[in-house]
């Protein structure tokens, strides 16, 4: 029998009873319920960014080991009203402070006053020849404790808007393919050796990217050609007299050139995003320019001069055996240690390059700083293969660094300075090897800052080829205000005018899409702080694009929905309208998601900024507009009897 409206009508499918018959336009209470807790999430976390941090000073304590200090340990709340008085004694307002563990956060009311109160502690703080404390530039947050209690925390802010530091990288290649080529004669050396070839000189064999190798005649020529083939692919190799004698010319082409140049920049690029992690800057932007340049910015960066110093600092480790006392002369380097001469064996037996992991700790014996050093596969077998043969004998831990100097030079009839880099090594550790090492083991007789800086390095990766700062520029914070209130503006004028726009042209229906557009801005902030995504001004851009897409759709619908009117009843015609339009807007969001995609790829630094933006707003403005506005133009409309639809 047939029933009436909101009953069932018998059994359907299977047995089972036929859905309730809903009127048109309808949802169920829990799809209101599910985008309305939607909604709610996206405003809880949406909700730091309306919470900026303060500039803020920080003080700690620097531990001294060794001599007769003891150092200070933490920070008393003596010494925190002693640095708050300062500060109001030269006139820096003073909005808050705290304890925070080891160390002392003072809130102040401006960058400006940020900086003149740095300069005033130092000077107070720390009497002359005993710098007791540390005092640091940094942001405190304002978020309340709840939000942050649930994991809450407001987007990062690109080098545009927060400020910080340009630096323009130059790569030496000339030293890097240098030292290449002498690492390949070296390997060619021992290869010849082993294959008992004998050449004719023990001497220099480069020039260049040339080889000229001497052999004592034709044969050990053609039998030299054969196993350096074997060995080394990176060489054209060509018969050629050297010095009157059989030789061979091993030349490194262009094309081979530009190989290990990538190379060398692509393991540059890496170890500098790593030693910027160390450093704990969100989002930097490190890319290749040209040839043999890398950009660096560093977003919200304090301490400019301790960035300066890492990244512009190549080093590295060098195990060798010392050698013995039939260790032939050509195969040895002569050093010292501790104002007494040591000979080392040239060959090493792992550099810093193999090094998974490096931590600064304190030896529990001797309180001294060291460094705990893991191997990677590759070091620690090679490690134990040297050191399990030479139990009882020594070893050597060589630290290298280069450094890059200006000198005055003439070119092309001018002076002017040009960097040249010269490298550094010292012998920081000699040990008998007691038994054989494996994976890990430690070094000794740094300074505190040594270590500590070693194993930053160590852990951040080897550079390939050393680099020196050829530019370097502040972004300083009037830019970034004045970046900030303009994309602010630009954003509020075009949200005010697209809101406007929608309530007068689309009645009703437009005040729907407005709710929906608040709602859509509101979940793109809380998912970029989710994902800690980091906003700048090509950012800025993609949200007011974001907001132009939204309303786009809603556009459609509306348009859609007065295309039916002329046909259908008026709830027929909206839900016509929604159905009918979804296709085209799927369509269009989806191949401009695909866009937004590509250019996050093959993008960098803004470009990439305004790809996450762009597509993290597409997914939400399909869900406002598709869902969330037909939620509340359901509410509005959804069940009643019309005559007639304004829109």
């Amino acid at each position: 029998m047939a029933t009436g409206r909101g009953t069932t009508a018998g059994p359907g499918l299977f047995g089972l009873p036929r859905p309730v018959a809903r009127p048109p336009n309808t949802s169920s209470i829990w799809r209101y319920l599910l985008v309305g807790a939607i909604v709610l999430i996206g405003a809880i976390y949406a909700a730091p960014n309306l919470f900026p941090p303060d500039s803020a000073l920080q003080i700690k304590t620097v531990t001294k080991i060794g001599g007769d200090s003891t150092g200070v340990r933490g920070i008393s709340q003596a010494v925190l009203d002693q640095a708050v008085s300062l500060l109001r004694a030269e006139g820096i307002s003073v909005i808050g402070s705290e304890l925070d563990g080891d160390s002392a956060l003072i809130r102040v009311d401006s960058d400006d006053a940020q900086l003149r109160g740095q300069a005033v502690l130092r000077e107070a703080l720390n009497s002359v020849g005993d710098a007791r404390y540390v005092v640091a530039l940094t942001r405190a947050s304002t978020t309340p404790v709840w939000l942050d209690d649930l994991g809450a925390k407001p987007m990062s802010l690109g080098l545009d808007l927060s400020g910080g530091v340009h630096f323009l990288l130059q790569v030496d290649m000339d030293k890097f393919l240098g030292d290449r080529m002498l690492s390949n004669q070296d390997a060619i050396r021992d290869l010849l050796v082993s294959e008992r070839i004998r050449y004719a000189s023990s001497g220099d064999w480069v020039n260049g990217s040339v080889i000229s190798i001497p052999f004592q005649s034709e044969q050990a020529r053609d039998d030299a050609r054969s196993v350096i083939l074997d060995r080394f692919n990176e060489f054209d190799i060509t018969d050629q007299d050297v010095d009157g004698r059989p030789g061979l010319r091993l030349t490194v082409t262009e094309e081979q050139i530009r190989q290990l140049e990538d190379l060398a920049i692509q393991q540059n690029l890496q170890s500098l995003r790593n030693r910027v992690n160390e450093l704990g800057v969100s989002e930097p932007l490190v890319q290749r320019l040209g040839r043999s340049r890398i950009v660096l910015d560093l977003p919200g960066i304090q301490d400019s001069a301790r960035a300066k110093e890492i990244i512009n600092k190549f080093a590295n480790l060098e195990f060798r055996l010392v050698a013995g006392p039939n260790a032939r002369p050509s195969q040895t380097e002569r050093y010292r240690y501790n104002g007494a001469p040591v000979i080392l064996e040239k060959h090493n037996i792992v550099t810093g390059n193999q090094v998974t992991n490096a931590v600064q700790e304190y030896d529990p014996q001797t309180g001294q700083p060291q460094v705990s050093i893991n191997l990677d596969n590759d070091g620690g077998r090679a490690m134990n293969e040297a050191t399990k043969d030479n139990v009882g004998n020594s070893m050597a831990i060589i630290f290298k660094e280069l450094r890059v100097d200006m000198r005055e030079e003439v070119v092309d009839g001018k002076s002017q300075l040009v960097p040249h880099t010269t490298e550094e090594k010292r012998v920081i550790n000699v040990a008998t090897i007691q038994s054989a090492l494996g994976f890990r083991f430690r070094i000794t007789g740094l300074g505190l800052q040594e270590a500590r800086d070693l194993a930053l390095l160590l852990r951040a990766g080897a550079l390939a080829a050393p680099m020196y700062i050829v530019e370097e520029r502040s972004v300083g914070a009037s830019l970034g205000d004045d970046n900030i209130r303009a994309g602010k503006n630009s954003a509020y004028i075009g949200f005010a005018v697209v809101m406007l726009f929608m309530i007068f042209y689309y009645r009703w229906f437009g005040f729907a899409a407005d709710v929906a557009l608040v709602a859509n801005v509101m979940l793109l902030v809380a998912v970029m702080s989710v994902l800690g995504a980091t906003l700048t001004l090509p950012g800025i851009a993609g949200i007011v694009l974001t907001v132009g897409m939204a309303v786009d759709a809603n556009v459609l619908i509306f348009s859609r929905i007065r295309e039916e009117l002329g046909e259908r009843a008026p709830q027929a015609a909206i839900q016509a309208g929604f159905d009918r339009a979804l296709l085209t807007i799927l369509d269009a969001n989806i191949t401009t998601f695909f866009v937004a995609i590509i250019l996050f790829s093959v993008g960098s630094g803004p470009v990439k900024g305004f790809a996450v933006t762009l597509a993290i707003g597409i997914v939400t403005s399909m869900f406002t507009a598709i869902v969330g506005t037909r939620s509340i133009v359901n509410l509005m409309y959804g069940g009643r009897k019309l005559e007639t639809l304004k829109i």
